[in-house]
């Protein structure tokens, strides 16, 4: 019932270990695609919104119960989080890096090389480490 575009290069594209994400989900993680909400637009239904904290909300279907969004401010700017599976081609969009390894779940534990972050990586920060511990 929910449709939506977005325009252009995201802003990042990640796996998340964070507590609210996997609350949201009920996922041990979450891939997300992150676009500037001025590049977004809806061109079927509106996701409902259930705001966490002032600003901050989680979008879902409320025909389904699809969990498609987060939206708020992050790195700087205000974004529109989407979850890569509910993407049409899901494959294009291949996550480079790992968020909120510092709340990872320990017997979950993904076989890649990508950097991980303690929270994010705005601001130049370096990983924690690459791969697994």
């Amino acid at each position: 019932a929910v449709r939506y575009e977005a325009i252009g290069k995201p802003v990042n594209v990640a796996y998340c270990h964070c507590i609210d994400c996997r609350g949201f989900t009920g996922a041990p993680v979450v891939a997300w695609v992150v676009y500037e909400t001025q590049k977004v637009s809806f061109v079927k239904g509106r996701c409902k919104i259930y705001e966490s904290s002032p600003g901050r909300g989680w979008g879902f279907c409320d025909q389904c119960g699809t969990s498609i969004t987060w939206e708020g401010e992050s790195f700087g700017k205000t974004v529109t989080e989407f979850h890569i599976s509910t993407l049409d081609k899901p494959d294009e969009f291949i996550p480079d890096r790992h968020w909120y390894d510092s709340q990872r779940i320990p017997w979950f534990e993904v076989a890649d090389k990508l950097p991980r972050y303690h929270i994010f990586d705005y601001g130049g920060k370096e990983p924690t480490h690459h791969g697994p511990k």
